[in-house]
């Protein structure tokens, strides 16, 4: 479960990343690779950081018993 929520939290943090240069450049990553943001290679990868965010969600209610249960 450990290389799950680190592949995660890693798809997350690119997905930021993304955003931010998003804001302050007006830049898409993510297109710019895929050769734009409607290819179905771009979508593909902003559901996959979608989902993502939605299981790192998951981190912050997790006690720590289940966390060192998770990682073990």
């Amino acid at each position: 479960m450990k290389w799950f929520d680190n592949t995660a939290l890693t798809l997350v943090i690119i997905g930021a990343i993304n955003w931010g240069s998003v804001g302050l450049f007006s830049f898409d990553a993510v297109a710019w690779i895929s050769g734009g943001a409607t290819t179905i290679l771009a979508r593909i990868i902003y559901v996959l950081v979608a989902l993502s965010g939605l299981w790192c969600v998951s981190l912050l209610f997790r006690t720590e018993d289940e966390i060192i249960e998770h990682h073990a």
